[in-house]
């Protein structure tokens, strides 16, 4: 917890783990435990009111009648010093009333209360006292306030045996005699799946999540070959949720939902429930997203295909029905399907696909496919009870013409045509009657219609499609087109996002201070003049490289890209580039190759660049080009503290 680790993400989805370990007989768990821990939102800055408010939001919003429970306290809410006892007592600032009378404040509410120690000596923010060597009186002290939960981190551990330092805490917590779930924080450093189910009810298998989208990705890939090892009372943790908390867009944070409840996690908001928006107060209220979580079959989904971003993820339940989830990792929109027969289900006439985003029952002959739009995720339950009532399960999408090389397809020079093919597919066992393809345009910009096909009857398989060139207006800006099929009876509608950037002012300039078309980082954004601190913007701090300090340029962590627009204008790039100083001094790791890249041409490479080099200075021609794209790579060992600096980058144009 609180540092950056390096994660492999390369996946390996067939496991052959050696012999499980068995759940503990205790009962707890049974499903994946449901609840809110503080962190993700207000790191230390936590007192009594953010936990006696949380509850209260609990009840009020619903969110206990959806089944969350327990409300978890993280670090910082001890006194930085034992009492005479050796007990750990409550911070007088944030916790004047102490623990006891929170629990009695939770409970009274009918939920759960959750505490937080670390297996060190000190926790991972270094306020308060860790539990290593006290382990007995720590989860007495614990029982005897009435906390139901244990988060147990793994910092300042001083090298003692992971399994050891776990399972002596495991036996404290037993011999209270007090029911205490207990979540092994370890990161997944020791392999815990393989012995963690029989010292607690789960266990982390990753470093802590932040709320970027290419995070929630890597863990993602982590925790989904670990379905083997899940099961009723001892549950894989790929950490807490990040929804609501502002760093992802609406979809990715459906995503982010979908997929953990797919992958049987523990559901614990990370947001702050006083300032939640609706919108994402209603995703974490989807009890149909919820269920498939909570299913007492308590099997984590697995994965059946994954290609090139299209991911299908399938999840048995309990009632003989079938969980599947469509997810798209990539930056458009694609389709995405499998089918009953590639999933093994009993084979029918028909199914029923329930889409549990739209709460919409559909027919389906056996595909079970849709257009999935950039970062999202479907998710069906499949059954086949009285599928000939539903509505066809009809998909529709736009593809965009080729782009160049390595740009993303949905970034539209001002001003330029370019061309869509629209189709829609009947995947239903009856027919679709009088199907029409339609797209609407933004205002202001001219649309042709080159060719569209028409029938009066789809039949089951049958598609057809439809072929658009647009001309966009000159201003920039996020436009949207929108898409689908109209039909007797029903129609389905797609929104496609689409980017057109602005240009670049002739001259030279602080490549910094020109707006870019697109950028992703791979831990927290971006930053201008300052390095990449952690998740959140301008956390940074001044860009340096080998004690070398630079005022101008950008601050990134790998894998990082930048893209801009050049339409062709401009001649050249440099850059000072090479990895920042920001790092402890225990961690003195860290490296990175910087590219430059003309359209689909690289024209500079860095090399490997580390912790320990020089800044140098690379640059790339590019005339001719129409864009630039800036390209940070690991370094081929993992992305540890690849923070990485484009220092005084300039652009001549």
């Amino acid at each position: 917890m609180k540092r950056l680790v390096a994660l492999a993400v390369g996946l390996a989805f067939v496991v052959v783990p050696p012999a499980p370990a068995s759940a503990l007989p205790d009962g707890q768990a049974l499903t994946p435990p449901m609840g809110f821990n503080n962190w993700n939102a207000t790191g230390c800055a936590i007192d009594e009111n953010l936990i006696k408010d949380t509850a209260d939001l609990f009840v009020r919003q619903g969110l206990k009648d959806a089944g969350y429970q327990y409300v978890n306290i993280d670090d910082c809410w001890a006194a930085p010093e034992r009492d005479a006892n050796g007990r750990l007592t409550h911070h007088p600032q944030r916790f004047p009333s102490g623990i006891k009378a929170i629990a009695d404040y939770v409970h009274a509410r009918g939920l759960k209360l959750g505490i937080y120690t670390s297996a060190g000596t000190m926790t991972c923010a270094k306020t308060m006292p860790g539990a290593l060597g006290h382990e007995e009186v720590d989860a007495q002290t614990f029982a005897d306030w009435g906390v139901d939960y244990l988060k147990y981190d793994n910092c300042n551990n001083q090298g003692v045996d992971a399994k050891q330092r776990y399972t002596k805490m495991r036996d404290a917590l037993r011999k209270t005699g007090r029911d205490i779930v207990y979540s092994l924080c370890e990161w997944g450093e020791n392999k815990p799946w393989e012995w963690g189910a029989d010292v607690g009810h789960l266990w982390r298998t990753t470093g802590d999540i932040t709320d970027t989208w290419p995070k929630v990705v890597e863990i993602l890939k982590k925790n989904a070959p670990l379905a083997p090892y899940a099961k009723p009372g001892a549950w894989n943790d790929p950490d807490m949720l990040e929804v609501g908390n502002g760093g992802m867009t609406g979809t990715e944070y459906r995503s982010h939902f979908s997929l953990w409840a797919m992958m049987a996690a523990p559901l614990l908001i990370g947001a702050d429930l006083r300032k939640i928006s609706p919108e994402n107060l209603d995703i974490l209220r989807n009890k149909e997203i919820i269920a498939l979580d909570q299913d007492r079959l308590g099997v984590q989904g697995r994965v059946v295909s994954q290609m090139d971003g299209k991911w299908v993820f399938v999840k048995p339940l309990a009632n003989g029905d079938t969980a599947v989830a469509l997810f798209n990792e990539n930056a458009t929109a694609t389709k995405i399907g499998t089918s009953a027969s590639a999933l093994g289900l009993p084979r029918r006439p028909g199914y029923v696909v329930r889409d549990l985003w739209q709460h919409k029952d559909f027919q389906t002959a056996g595909d079970i496919t849709s257009v999935v739009p950039a970062h999202g995720t479907v998710v069906y339950r499949v059954s086949g009870r009285n599928w000939w009532s539903a509505d066809p399960l009809v998909s529709s999408g736009l593809e965009l013409g080729a782009a160049t090389p390595g740009i993303p397809a949905r970034i539209i020079p001002p001003g330029q045509a370019f061309e869509v093919t629209v189709s829609a597919t009947n995947h239903a066992v009856l027919p679709v009657i009088n199907p029409r393809l339609r797209l609407s345009v933004p205002s202001g910009w001219r649309v042709e219609v080159l060719s569209q096909q028409r029938k009066l009857v789809l039949t089951s398989g049958e598609s057809i499609s439809g072929r658009w060139r647009i001309t966009p207006a000159a201003t920039t800006g996020k436009p949207e087109l929108t898409s689908g099929v109209d039909y007797g009876g029903g129609s389905v509608t797609t929104t496609t996002d689409l980017i057109v950037p602005p240009e670049i002012p002739r001259g030279t300039s602080a490549l910094g201070d020109v707006p870019s078309a697109w950028e992703s980082g791979g831990y927290g954004p971006v930053e201008r003049d300052m390095s990449n601190g952690a998740w959140k913007p301008k956390d940074g701090k001044p860009l340096t490289i080998n004690g070398n300090v630079y005022a101008k340029g950008m601050g990134a962590h790998a894998p990082t890209e930048i893209v801009y627009y050049l339409g062709g204008r401009c001649s050249a790039v440099t850059s000072i580039v090479g990895i920042d100083d920001d790092r402890n001094d225990a961690n003195k790791v860290g490296s990175a190759s910087f590219e430059i890249w003309a359209d689909g041409t690289k024209v500079a490479d860095s090399g490997v660049r580390t912790w320990r080099d020089d800044p140098i200075s690379i640059s790339g021609a590019l005339r001719g080009a129409k864009f630039l794209r800036l390209v940070v790579t690991d370094g081929g060992d993992g992305v540890s503290y690849d923070r990485s600096d484009w220092a005084t980058p300039t652009l001549a144009c």
